[in-house]
């Protein structure tokens, strides 16, 4: 009797455990069948997933040359301050990032080599009064055979170099901003003034108070951003795809995400010896709208050419292992659809969507190209 209670207490067992087995399993599940090596999806699933099938279609993706470059001016937008002669610096009160406007004074520098210039100024001025009258009245009494020729070249020779002599150290006042008729006056003074030849900010200042500078120095340096642009470097197997008015697309990794649009407006016509690379370029859009600083770095894609390939949307395309894949539509039938998975090689990706450059995909088939993921998982 005892062994009839549990025999029936074991079978009451296994029902419920068998009952509870199948409540467990969800609608969402998906089965894979190995005989068959692809996957079930029910409908009911499909349609709760929302899943969505597609074909291939052809699309235009941009043949893309990848460059990189900087963010710079135009030669006119950017000068480097240098004096003349040398100098200790007298006054410099400007920092980097300054703004200053064309003709303002940058620097003061002292020197008594400068006192000497216009002292020798005044002396040949003055000199040069004396002997052109001397020549004019030579060259009368030469015309008028009072005198000898000798004496006429002679006035003539000497009143010749005292004007060059002059002519040349008034050209190197006003090199270094002295105003020669300031001299000619009596004003004399022992500092010249370096003034910024355009408009823009302060980008460096190598000088203070008291600093010695040389010919060769670089006092300061200042850029003019209202015309930036972006220089680029193109490798050499590149340069024959890349023509004026390309459409260009940069972004600069180290400050922003943000992508930016210029195109190309020359390229050049030297290939470096060196790096085998030649320089392109590009004008920006809207530039005003953009607080670019001269010198950050810029990664670039130039759109050289269009070209037409079969497309499906990214999110049709999964991974699977090394490879990609996608589920392509064997059979659907008793509100089930099978789907198997097919290796592809992709190319370009474009706006969401992404080139198959496989061939062992037919326009005919039936893609999975939304819920794929959910499948492999």
């Amino acid at each position: 009797m005892k062994n009839i209670k549990y025999t029936i207490l074991f079978i009451v067992l296994i029902l419920s455990f068998s009952s509870c087995k199948k409540e467990s399993t969800p609608e969402t599940e998906v089965i894979e069948t190995s005989e068959q090596n692809g996957i079930l999806v029910t409908k009911k699933q499909f349609e709760n997933s929302k899943m969505k099938l597609g074909t291939l279609t052809r699309q235009a993706f941009p043949d893309i040359v990848k460059t990189t470059g900087m963010i710079d001016v135009p030669p006119q937008s950017k000068a480097v301050i240098t004096s003349y002669y040398a100098g200790n610096v007298k006054k410099s009160s400007l920092l980097i990032g300054d703004k200053v406007r064309k003709g303002q004074a940058l620097v003061t520098i002292a020197n008594p080599e400068f006192v000497d210039m216009q002292q020798e100024y005044l002396e040949v001025s003055e000199q040069l009064h004396f002997l052109k009258t001397e020549y004019e009245r030579q060259k009368t009494l030469f015309e008028e055979k009072i005198s000898s020729q000798k004496n006429y070249l002679k006035a003539k020779s000497t009143y010749d170099r005292a004007k060059s002599r002059y002519n040349g150290l008034r050209k190197k006042l006003q090199m270094l901003n002295i105003n020669p008729s300031s001299v000619a006056q009596g004003n004399i003074t022992s500092t010249i003034t370096l003034f910024s030849p355009i408009s823009g900010s302060v980008t460096k200042v190598n000088v203070s108070k008291g600093t010695y500078v040389s010919p060769q120095d670089i006092v300061m340096e200042v850029i003019n951003t209202d015309h930036i642009h972006i220089e680029l470097t193109a490798f050499e197997k590149d340069v024959l795809k890349i023509k004026k008015e390309q459409h260009i697309t940069f972004k600069i990794p180290e400050a922003s995400d943000s992508i930016y649009v210029a195109e190309v407006h020359l390229v050049g016509t030297a290939i470096d010896e060196e790096t085998r690379t030649v320089k392109v370029h590009g004008h920006l859009h809207d530039e005003r709208k953009h607080n670019f600083a001269v010198g950050m770095f810029v990664e670039a894609a130039i759109e050289v050419a269009t070209i037409e390939g079969d497309a499906l949307p990214e999110e049709a395309v999964i991974d699977e292992g090394n490879q990609k894949a996608v589920l392509v539509l064997e059979e659907q039938k008793n509100n089930q659809y099978t789907f198997k998975t097919v290796h592809v090689k992709i190319g370009k990706v474009q706006g969401g969507s992404v080139e198959i450059l496989s061939k062992n995909i037919k326009p005919s088939d039936k893609i999975l190209i939304k819920g794929a993921y959910d499948l492999v998982e």
